[in-house]
């Protein structure tokens, strides 16, 4: 019953939390929300490990979850990797989050790339007004794009992809909707520079625009569509090989959603009118992005409180040991998730194996939802002459 219950609820924040942020005034929390949140999860290990820093690290098969300009700097002909993720398992226990992400180098300047991530809430139970069983329910989501990658020279490269997003979180009427399945398609911009040396050190930049694509609406009331979480990121990375044997990397991303910030009450008042609320949500999807970097009800001060951090670091044996960790950084006002990470590596042959834990933090009713977040990778990479081949990072 309580797992039902914890289910139920994690439903309806993703139906309402629009809502229900909007309503909330203690301490001005005024959370930048948008629908399909699962976008927006590390889908593998190795850059979960380092705080989600994955925007200029080396290439791999999941760049095209990052950065689509990394994918035709893999130095193997192509690649495949497959991720789980238990998901909020301290509270649920069949919540979870699959991917599987691969890439194919047509020749040395052109790549393809593709991936899937599947999020599903579980099972749930519904009741009527009396508590007697209706039904039962899978809320499930799912996204799913193809990309094509070139490099624009022997340092830098740029990448598109086309994606396309579902997601049933409930059907049938429900306060006063009847409520369906949505859809929604949108694009990837990426590009990615490549500042190392021979030896493999030296600086590296990524940029990516992410989930730039329609609204998504799961009623047939037209007002009622809510954002896919168009992101912004830039990141950077610095890599030091003292030998042949020895490698470590530090970075940080810097994120930013291109989605509006919610509206808050004009003093006197103590909620939000139905005219602030009708703005919010009539504003149109491109002019969203640029509005979003000036849109804060608190100005300035308050739009800084929205970009998100990643600080990371991978240290790497003879290209086959890694050890990395990471730290995650978020404002208390715009959502407060604040944690540090670490994460292992090992390759042997064709194969390598990620592995990545989310350190608990809080107590009791303060507890993290995210603590003891486990996540897992496997990677099987060839050289295209019919050679399995460890790819080296």
């Amino acid at each position: 019953m309580k797992s039902t219950a914890l289910k139920l609820i994690v439903v309806i924040f993703l139906f309402l939390g629009l809502a229900s942020i909007i309503q909330a005034q203690v301490n001005r929390i005024n959370v930048v929300t948008t629908a399909v949140p699962f976008l927006r999860i590390s889908p593998d290990a190795r850059a979960a490990g380092m705080g989600d820093l994955a925007l200029a690290t080396s290439a791999d098969a999941n760049s095209s979850f990052w950065n689509l300009g990394k994918v035709p700097f893999n130095e193997m002909k192509g690649g495949i990797s497959v991720s789980y993720t238990p998901w909020l398992k301290d509270i649920l226990n069949d919540v979870y989050l699959a991917s599987v992400a691969g890439f194919y180098k047509v020749d040395e300047l052109q790549a393809i790339s593709g991936s899937l991530r599947y999020f599903s809430l579980g099972d749930i139970q519904f009741t009527d007004a009396l508590g007697q069983n209706l039904n039962t329910f899978r809320p499930r989501e799912f996204g799913i794009d193809a990309a094509y990658s070139r490099k624009l020279s022997d340092k830098s490269g740029l990448g598109v992809g086309l994606k396309y997003i579902y997601s049933n979180l409930a059907q049938g009427p429900a306060a006063g909707n009847n409520y369906k399945a949505a859809s929604a398609v949108a694009g990837d911009i990426h590009y990615f520079y490549n500042g190392h040396d021979n030896q493999g050190q030296g600086w590296a930049f990524g940029a990516a625009l992410t989930n730039l694509g329609s609204k998504i609406a799961y009623t047939n009331n037209a007002t009622n569509k809510d954002y896919i979480p168009a992101n912004l990121g830039i990141g950077t990375t610095y890599t030091k090989a003292p030998n042949s044997s020895n490698k470590i990397t530090f970075g940080i991303d810097i994120n930013k959603l291109l989605v509006p910030t919610p509206p808050q009450p004009i003093p006197p008042a103590t909620s939000i009118t139905q005219t602030q609320l009708d703005n919010y949500r009539s504003k149109s999807v491109v002019g969203s992005w640029f509005s979003s970097f000036g849109d804060a009800p608190d100005g300035f001060s308050e739009e800084l409180k929205e970009f998100q951090v990643s600080l990371g670091a991978e240290y790497m044996y003879n290209n086959q040991f890694a050890l990395r960790t990471g730290y995650f950084y978020e404002d208390k006002l715009k959502g407060n998730r604040r944690y540090f990470t670490m994460g292992v590596g090992i390759k042997y042959s064709s194969f390598g194996l990620d592995f990545s834990y989310l350190f608990p933090s809080g107590s009791g009713v303060n507890l993290n939802p995210l603590s003891n977040t486990l996540r897992f990778s496997l990677h099987f990479n060839f050289d295209g002459t019919g050679t399995a081949a460890t790819e080296n990072k």
